[in-house]
């Protein structure tokens, strides 16, 4: 049973880098009574929300959840969530985390016995993929009689901690569902894959991806669930060494597609939902959503889970769209050519 917390809603966001601080703006612009507190430990990013957000929001220089949040907003590097979340579940916090490796997301879902002690939620893989890849499996599969196979492609990269977690992920293990879990080596798999305009087709590949972890235990008689992240060439070569490039400070554009094949009535169909924004700031809209409802959702699903297991994708989905992000549906036969888009009912 959710239960309402007796202290005011206050929202900290720990972590300002390309998501965190587009998470504040959207918290700071929303008609919201919770009250806002924003946490980085770098003194010149403090300052400079400040600059841009005015001085009468409560920003603070370290690395500490805030003791009165009730919902915390994880936007920290690779390796730091498990710990943060910890300390905000025993201080009785919500958490929301954008964490996108496969590293990251295993460390936070062995938090679930701690959460439901605490009777609080975790969200997590709460960003553009996964997280808004996981609502579009969601409110897809919901159009089928049933479903045999789920794959989810992404495009593009959110910042340089994002960037440098796609190069990871490219020559790490990649993990499939294939009525059972199959490990197959990053970087194989090349796979023509078409995203919505104006990003179009680009080959894809394996990586440690967290897309299957999360939609598994939520489509558990699907038969084949698979992830992939577009590549090029230069990136497959120099995936084995450090990055040679230094990463975009705030990311460019970028995409994902969700393609469900499954049946309705006694035909097998396909659909393929997707979204086309910089994935900083889709993973910026879905975190803020996320973190704007997990207080005093009825929908949101108890101890750690990701997006997939709340009730509510639709109604999630339509406030991640008011944020500005671009949901489409594809029509034609997307599996050789590039597929006419349509608005996302």
């Amino acid at each position: 049973m959710k239960t309402a917390s007796a202290r005011p809603e206050r929202i900290a966001v720990v972590g300002l880098g390309a998501v965190g601080a587009r998470v504040a703006r959207h918290l700071v612009a929303h008609e919201s009574e919770a009250d806002v507190v924003l946490v980085d430990r770098d003194e010149k990013v403090t300052r400079d929300i400040h600059r841009i957000l005015g001085d009468d929001i409560d920003v603070r220089v370290g690395s500490k959840v805030p003791d009165e949040a009730t919902v915390v907003v994880l936007a920290t590097p690779a390796g730091t969530h498990r710990r943060l979340a910890e300390d905000s579940l025993r201080q009785g916090a919500h958490v929301v985390s954008v964490a996108d490796g496969l590293a990251d997301l295993h460390t936070l879902l062995a938090l679930d016995p701690f959460a439901r002690q605490h009777q609080r939620s975790v969200a997590v893989g709460a960003g553009f993929a996964p997280g808004l890849s996981c609502v579009l499996a969601q409110l897809g599969a919901r159009t089928f009689d049933r479903v045999f196979e789920i794959h989810v492609a992404k495009f593009g990269t959110g910042g340089p901690a994002c960037a440098r977690e796609r190069h990871r992920s490219l020559r790490s293990e990649a993990v499939d569902w294939r009525e059972g879990w199959v490990s197959r080596r990053g970087g194989s798999g090349r796979e023509l894959l078409w995203f919505p305009e104006p990003i179009d087709g680009h080959d894809c590949y394996r990586g440690a991806l967290a897309d299957p972890v999360l939609l598994q235990p939520v489509f558990d008689e699907v038969n084949i669930i698979t992830s992939r992240v577009a590549a090029s060439r230069r990136d497959r070569l120099t995936m084995r060494l450090p990055m040679l490039r230094k990463p975009h400070p705030e990311g460019r554009e970028g995409a994902i597609r969700v393609e469900i094949r499954g049946q309705r009535g006694r035909a097998n169909d396909v659909d393929v939902y997707g979204a086309v924004e910089r994935p900083a700031v889709g993973a910026a809209a879905v975190a803020a959503t996320i973190a704007l409802r997990i207080e005093h959702s009825a929908h949101r699903p108890d101890g750690v889970a990701g997006l997939a297991q709340w009730a509510d994708a639709k109604a999630i989905a339509q406030e991640i769209c008011s944020h500005g992000v671009r949901l489409v549906r594809f029509k034609g036969n997307a599996s050789y050519r590039a597929p006419r888009s349509v608005p996302a009912q």
